[in-house]
């Protein structure tokens, strides 16, 4: 098979900052956004989505870093993103099976306060610029909040595009469980943050990750097993750029052009690797 792009999870600024890292690498001869798969994870999911919309790389950068054309955002009030992620690491300390992790924050995510469905819907569909699954192949990845089971959306689930991002990008705690056919989704990145296994059997894969986990190194140095993996990861710039609290809609600008920076320097080096 074909090369794949995987886009991990990282809040709105993970977002912006994927953004940028695609719209840099672009501009200077490596775009990687024509890969026969793209697995879009939380924030991933938005972006694959964004993709798929029939704008350019450029003009979605536009949208990331220009505050006149963002998308409408809302922060959660009273969420500590510090302890929620505290949280998140010491059940990964207590709790050996990833199953039973995930059903553990599925149950949490059933019975937590958080804005409307539909407040937090209309902000998830007015990211993206169409409602419609792309051509190419997609998969979004979610998680089924009282199994733990994953679930991969695609065009051919029968599920609509905003419904797929909108569980994807259901981070527990933060917002409300999404309802796909009768089942409670909650967010695909606690099954690890970029989902790199759902690219196997794919070569080269690329590799964008906002935020990674504890099987992110493994999962990657599985995958390099048997095809050639790039993998891009947050330089010291994009760090500051995206900050502590990566929900802030505020880290969206600073965000998408620390992205767009290290894209720029780091095109050299995947130039014609998804041509």
């Amino acid at each position: 098979m074909g090369g794949a792009l995987v886009l991990g999870g990282g809040g709105v600024a993970g977002i912006a900052w994927t953004t940028g890292v695609l719209a840099g690498l672009a501009a200077n001869g490596a775009d990687v956004t024509g890969a026969d798969l793209v697995v879009g994870t939380s924030a991933g999911s938005t972006v694959g989505a964004q993709l798929g919309s029939g704008l350019g790389v450029a003009e979605l950068y536009r949208r990331q870093v220009e505050p006149e054309l963002q998308n409408r955002e809302i922060r959660p009030a009273g969420v500590d993103v510090p302890k929620i992620l505290e949280e998140w690491t010491r059940l990964a300390e207590e709790i050996a099976d990833p199953a039973e992790r995930r059903r553990r924050l599925g149950r949490q995510a059933l019975t937590a306060t958080t804005v409307s469905p539909e407040e937090r819907h209309a902000v998830v569909a007015g990211r993206l610029p169409s409602p419609d699954w792309p051509e190419w192949r997609l998969v979004i990845v979610a998680v089924e909040a009282e199994s733990g089971e994953p679930r991969f959306f695609d065009r051919d689930s029968g599920v609509p595009l905003v419904a797929a991002v909108e569980a994807s990008c259901a981070v527990p705690l933060v917002w409300p469980a999404v309802t796909v056919d009768g089942v409670r989704y909650v967010d695909g990145g606690i099954r690890t943050t970029a989902n790199v296994d759902v690219a196997a059997g794919h070569d080269p894969v690329v590799v964008v990750a906002p935020m990674v986990d504890p099987d992110f190194e493994r999962d990657v140095a599985e995958l390099s097993r048997t095809a050639r993996v790039e993998v891009i990861t947050p330089d010291e710039a994009s760090q500051a750029a995206i900050g502590a609290d990566p929900l802030d809609p505020a880290t969206r600008t600073p965000a998408a052009r620390a992205g767009h920076a290290q894209g720029a320097r780091l095109a050299p080096g995947l130039a014609g690797l998804m041509a």
